[in-house]
């Protein structure tokens, strides 16, 4: 089993005079919750290799390193040898291409077979001591790309960026009906439905819900597009597109028929996202699943095309 998880940095000599908790809480945004269990769950601060309390007071220049204590497992999340279709990785995060028909995280009605399961089993194989936290997260018919943090702090500074809307999510979904305009934006705002805890709906009392599209290919009976979320409600896209009349194909929930496809038409194509620690630009694509092939056959070049121009921007 891999070692804990550490972060180090050289102080810089301007925070001289500055105290240890202050600057790793503001300068390396370490949480005052993640500080606490350092002290006292297992962790440590050390400044150049000695061991120091949040009230040390920087001289500026040392070299100090966080460890972490070890990260217990949710008891909600059970390991399971799934198989799981890794499009990146590396010591902070993992981007996993969700098959449809696997849930994201565990819940009441589906305590096994989920994507969360996996990536525990996946990390134990490895031998890392990692953790399983879905920034983002898909509905269990959705395919595509889910972003996971190996650990809690990780998934405290992705929350950050979520928070600035720097991840940026890219799907392709296909919905009934042609549209008259080739681009657009739905600007709604989403609740949960009256009476029901599965369905959400377009009302006033809900929180803000911004969706971009455009049309990549349509016919006089579907549309293949290319979709922006710039939020990131529960079922955002199938409640937006269905509120306009044009509900994703296969979302039987939300007005779609079920005679080309089983579950809502909708796939995770794209995800980028600044690395949390060195803030290079990471940038995913993930593969259609078989099941959607077929009714993005005739559209596939235009898609390819979007594909590029997102690769290049």
């Amino acid at each position: 089993m891999k070692g804990p998880f550490k972060l180090s940095c050289l102080i810089p000599l301007e925070k001289a005079g500055q105290k240890l908790g202050d600057f790793v809480r503001t300068q390396m945004q370490v949480s005052r919750r993640a500080i606490k269990a350092i002290k006292y769950q297992g962790g440590e601060f050390l400044v150049d290799g000695t061991p120091q309390f949040v009230t040390y007071i920087l001289k500026g220049g040392e070299q100090l390193e966080i460890v972490f204590p070890p990260e217990a497992i949710s008891e909600s999340l059970h390991p399971e040898p799934l198989p799981l279709d890794v499009i990146y990785e590396d010591d902070c995060s993992l981007v996993v291409n969700k098959s449809p028909g696997m849930p994201t995280i565990p819940s009441y009605q589906h305590f096994e077979g989920t994507l969360a399961n996996g990536v525990v089993h996946y990390l134990r194989e490895k031998g890392e001591a990692g953790a399983s936290h879905p920034v983002t997260r898909l509905d269990r018919e959705t395919s595509g790309l889910v972003l996971m943090a190996k650990h809690g702090h990780i998934h405290d500074l992705f929350s950050r960026l979520q928070k600035e809307k720097k991840i940026e999510r890219r799907y392709i979904a296909v919905v009934h009906h042609p549209f008259a305009a080739v681009q657009g934006t739905i600007n709604a705002p989403i609740g949960r439905k009256e009476g029901s805890i599965i369905e959400r709906c377009v009302t006033d009392e809900g929180k803000e819900a911004i969706t971009h599209y455009e049309v990549l290919w349509q016919n006089d009976d579907l549309a293949i597009l290319g979709i922006r979320l710039e939020t990131g409600r529960t079922h955002q896209i199938r409640v937006h597109f269905s509120s306009i009349g044009h509900p994703l194909i296969g979302d039987d929930l939300y007005g779609g028929e079920l005679s080309l496809l089983k579950r809502q038409a909708l796939h995770a194509r794209h995800l980028f996202f600044p690395h949390p620690l060195s803030g290079k630009e990471i940038a995913c694509m993930a593969p259609f699943p078989e099941d959607l092939l077929p009714l993005l056959e005739k559209g596939m070049e235009r898609i390819v095309n979007w594909d590029a121009r997102l690769r290049k921007r």
